[in-house]
């Protein structure tokens, strides 16, 4: 597609001049001789670069450059003049001009020039478009789910993104913790600052100590060259620390006089360095309950836990088990394009110790194998279907372990709260108590 070059200017044989030299090095050019016209071409067409006069009939060209940064900001614009000062050049620099020139001194290599401002303009143009992807990618819209449960989530953790508070993110594997974190950073005023993700169960402490502080030359054998650390790598942005419940206790020290003061010092360095970055950090462990235990430091809970969300398992939002499994249908198979009734109910009443990251698997394999247009029974993995007929379902169960089944199924979802559990039976709290005792739950 040909790169589109406006000029405005109101001397006739100078502005044709000018479109035919940048017309013969492949541009299409437009030409205005005010900046009203010029501006009418700027509503309809999609303009690269513009080369503006200063002096204009009805305006001013710093004035033009500065509206076209304020309404068109990835345009880039080349001011010229046939009085040029220093002091003007100076000004149009300053208001974000790509260049200033001199009418007369520098006409034989204007295009040089313009062709420059193309390839800035549309490596602005890949930059913004590639931002708009990542913030597609990682914004709250990507979590998918209309549950209550997730809905308070979402809205807690978009309430403490514009601050700069340490988020604490707890809930099950595959429950979209690094999903949440980066909705987290994507949504805060340190956007445009990385997202370093570091999972601390991954590496031994050894290894997790010189990864998350770095290390100088020489600090240990092997260690022939200096190497930045996550804190380094995340500067001005966000570090996730998944799985912190399982950092070395020793690590948890020197990661606490971190958060106190946000200096650090590298393995095998003396110098002190800082930084400014938000930690953001996950566990699938109760933390609160692990600090009071003495298996985690509680002065660095305290420091961590900010602000707590609590991320919901699947099994707890079953109404968006069918949002989520169609969602990742769609991603990952144009040819399949539903998911059978009788599938769709033993997904959602699968109790999914995987979670979302187990969903999606299954899908995704279920996708594979189909040979027709939609996802069956029988494509599912054989274990969730025994699970299900465990649960209650099977043929060959009595009514009273059907009974005993779905009543400890709704106790297990509510987290054992009685008076939730008989709304949701729609019998009494009495009854409740004596089924719970008939049945030995």
């Amino acid at each position: 597609m040909k790169q589109s070059v406006l000029i405005i200017d109101d001397e006739h044989r100078f502005r044709e001049l000018l479109a035919r030299v940048i017309g013969l090095e492949g541009f299409e050019v437009f030409q205005a001789k005010n900046v009203r016209e010029g501006f009418k071409i700027l509503e309809k067409e999609p303009i690269s670069v513009v080369v503006t006069d200063v002096k204009l009939p009805d305006g001013n060209g710093l004035e033009v450059l500065e509206r076209i940064k304020k309404e068109y900001p990835l345009i880039e614009v080349i001011v010229i003049t046939a009085f040029g000062t220093i002091q003007d050049g100076v000004n149009a620099m300053k208001q974000g001009a790509f260049d200033y020139i001199t009418k007369g001194d520098e006409d034989d290599h204007i295009h040089v020039v313009v062709e420059r401002a193309v390839e800035k303009a549309q490596m602005q143009s890949r930059l913004k478009h590639l931002e708009q992807r990542v913030e597609s990618q990682y914004s709250f819209r990507n979590i998918i789910g209309e549950s209550k449960a997730i809905r308070e989530a979402k809205q807690m953790a978009q309430k403490v993104a514009g601050s700069d508070m340490s988020v604490l993110l707890q809930g099950e594997t595959g429950t979209g913790k690094e999903l949440f974190a980066q909705a987290v950073h994507q949504a805060s005023p340190r956007k445009n600052g990385p997202f370093v993700a570091l999972n601390c169960s991954a590496f031994p402490k050894d290894l997790l100590e010189s990864e998350l502080f770095g290390y100088k030359k020489g600090a240990f054998t092997g260690a022939d060259q200096s190497k930045k650390g996550i804190l380094e790598e995340a500067d001005t942005g966000t570090l996730f620390l998944d799985e912190i419940g399982e950092m070395d206790p020793g690590l948890q020290a020197k990661l606490l006089r971190f958060l106190e003061n946000k200096t650090f010092t590298k393995l095998g360095d003396t110098k002190q360095q800082s930084v400014d970055i938000r930690i953001i950090a996950a566990t699938n462990k109760k933390l609160k309950k692990a600090a009071e235990n003495g298996d985690f430091r509680d002065d660095l809970y305290y420091r961590l836990a900010g602000f707590t969300i609590e991320i919901p398992p699947l099994r707890k939002r079953k109404e968006d088990i069918p949002i989520l499994a169609n969602f990742f249908l769609k991603r990952v198979n144009n040819r399949v394009k539903e998911i059978d009734e009788n599938a769709l109910h033993l997904l959602e009443e699968y109790p999914w110790k995987g979670n979302i990251r187990e969903l999606k698997n299954v899908i995704e394999r279920a996708a594979v194998l189909a040979e027709g247009d939609r996802i069956t029974v029988d494509l599912l993995p054989p274990e969730l279907q025994k699970e299900y007929e465990s649960g209650g379902h099977s043929a060959s169960n009595t009514l009273k372990e059907v009974e005993r089944s779905h009543i400890k199924r709704v106790l297990d979802d509510v987290d054992g709260n009685k008076t939730k559990a008989a709304n949701i039976l729609e019998i009494g709290t009495s009854t409740l108590y004596r089924k719970i005792e008939e049945y030995g739950l």
